[in-house]
């Protein structure tokens, strides 16, 4: 698609190309709408069953225990990536990331009682390692710059995993079933032609 405009490098012939944008999804506000509506439906609710003392109080635990657990999940990243620049290597501590703790922290921090329930689920560890696993399977199907950035970030986790437990790192290359076959396959081929 182009734009119409000459091309500011004085190519004759050649215009400026605006790059591609993707479409976002039309039913994205609908469903932020929806959420909306569902939260202040729920605190509603509550607000009659219990009183408005009950909802104010709800609201306000959950946005302290949503900066807590932020907290606590961002000190354990600072604590990781120092631990990591360290000669010895990575902590023994190897649970995983710490972002689906502070997302989970954010929903807490986020009015209504559906955002907390989510964000709940999010720190519950067998529910978390359900949607970590999840979201691994989506990231690597979908691709795209996320795609990319969570392969490469698994792939550095697990160098990280080739170290000695006494820091040393041990010198190597990791080679896969792939790698083996399409090696065996170059020296019969080398073989053939002597």
């Amino acid at each position: 698609m182009t734009t119409g405009r000459p091309n500011p490098y004085g190519i004759q012939g050649a215009t400026s190309v605006r790059p591609v944008r993707r479409r976002r999804s039309p039913l994205l506000p609908l469903g932020v709408a929806a959420w909306a509506l569902l939260e202040i439906y729920l605190l509603t609710l509550l607000g009659r069953l219990a009183g408005g003392l009950t909802v104010f109080l709800v609201l306000v635990a959950g946005l302290v225990l949503g900066a807590l657990v932020i907290k606590r999940a961002g000190s354990r990243a600072w604590q990781r990536l120092v631990a990591s620049m360290r000669p010895e290597g990575a902590p023994a501590d190897d649970r995983g990331g710490n972002g689906l703790a502070m997302l989970g922290g954010l929903l807490l921090m986020v009015p209504g009682l559906a955002s907390d329930v989510v964000g709940l689920l999010c720190l519950f560890p067998p529910t978390a390692a359900l949607r970590r696993k999840g979201a691994g399977r989506y990231l690597r199907r979908r691709g795209g710059p996320f795609g990319e950035a969570f392969q490469e970030a698994r792939a550095a986790q697990e160098r990280m995993r080739m170290r000695r437990p006494d820091g040393k790192v041990v010198p190597g290359e990791v080679v896969s079933e792939e790698d083996e076959e399409r090696a065996g396959d170059r020296e019969r081929r080398d073989g053939a032609d002597d």
